[in-house]
């Protein structure tokens, strides 16, 4: 069955109700990696959003879209670590239950926060395949609601967001990148610049250990991944029928990265910037290296997606 896209009423509507519910992240410059880029980059800066993701936008869009017996039931979803840790602070903000399913090989920082947050945790083994039959026995056991972390126009709508709070400030921007591993945020992007940028596209980083949304935009169906084995473990997750259309309708590219390119990314904004980053946000920083001459004196917005990261466990 084919999914329609979200118009522009959608998410304008989204954009007004979330306002009250998550942080106005800051938008930061850096005169040094704009000359090493070659760009005029501006960063958003969503690891300052609560629970330290862009996933609070969607996760509380999600929430608030529930029916009043639905929010009695509560709500399960599952998670390498943000979108849990949103999810669960969500709930709490409006006192329902929420379930989540980690894997066997998420960061300790992440699992705490889920906890801290009053989320309740199981933990199955590291595959998407085990998550969803775990997610799918607590939701017939509980009756839950289901809010899948990428594939749910709500989550799409919320994530989108991020992007036009960005265009509000710098409505010129050309072109704005962000990384893709669900395609979520992707998606809400995309929507986000059509509707509201002026010609501004939207260019995908991802991992190339983790490449099935390329791989996707050549086929045009979806594809999974061969392995996801990458530092940046909030992109090893792969893409669903509800973003996927948005995503092949209205991103531009998809530029893969290999782990090398986004530690050295990731290393630059921490040196440069002064601010914590988790390596999924590097991605599409670590995408305007690679290709400098492409991205040459446009102006760039790039979403720093989140900053969640395992101090213990540094890559540099």
């Amino acid at each position: 069955m084919k999914q329609s896209i979200p118009s522009k009423n959608d998410v304008e509507y989204t954009f007004k109700k979330v306002q009250s519910f998550v942080h106005r992240t800051p938008v930061l410059t850096s005169t040094l990696l704009n000359e090493i880029s070659g760009a005029t980059i501006y960063f958003k800066c969503e690891n300052f959003q609560k629970t330290g993701s862009f996933k609070m936008r969607g996760a509380v869009n999600a929430i608030q879209n529930l029916s009043t017996k639905q929010k009695e039931r509560g709500v399960v979803t599952h998670s390498s670590g943000n979108f849990a840790q949103a999810i669960a602070l969500a709930a709490k903000n409006i006192g329902i239950k929420a379930y989540i399913v980690m894997p066997s090989t998420v960061t300790k920082i992440k699992r705490e926060a889920v906890k801290k947050y009053g989320g309740i945790i199981t933990i199955s083994k590291p595959t998407l395949a085990s998550r969803q039959v775990a997610a799918n026995k607590i939701a017939k056991e509980t009756g839950a609601t289901f809010l899948h972390p990428s594939n749910n126009t709500d989550v799409i709508l919320g994530q989108g967001t991020a992007a036009i709070e960005l265009l509000e400030e710098h409505p010129m921007l050309d072109i704005i990148l962000v990384p893709v591993g669900g395609g979520g945020l992707l998606a809400g992007t995309a929507l986000a610049a059509t509707y509201f940028g002026t010609k501004c596209k939207v260019i995908a980083g991802e991992p190339l250990e983790a490449d099935d949304a390329y791989r996707s935009m050549l086929s045009g169906k979806i594809e999974d991944n061969v392995s996801a084995k990458t530092i940046a473990d909030g992109l090893r997750t792969t893409l669903g029928n509800f973003n996927f259309p948005i995503i092949k309708e209205y991103v531009s590219e998809i530029i893969r990265v290999d782990e090398p390119e986004i530690i050295k990314a990731m290393q630059l904004i921490w040196e440069r910037m002064n601010i914590v980053i988790e390596p999924s946000s590097a991605v599409p920083f670590a995408a305007l290296l690679k290709n400098k001459e492409y991205f040459k004196n446009k102006k760039i917005g790039i979403i720093l997606s989140g900053g969640n990261v395992d101090l213990s466990n540094l890559p540099f």
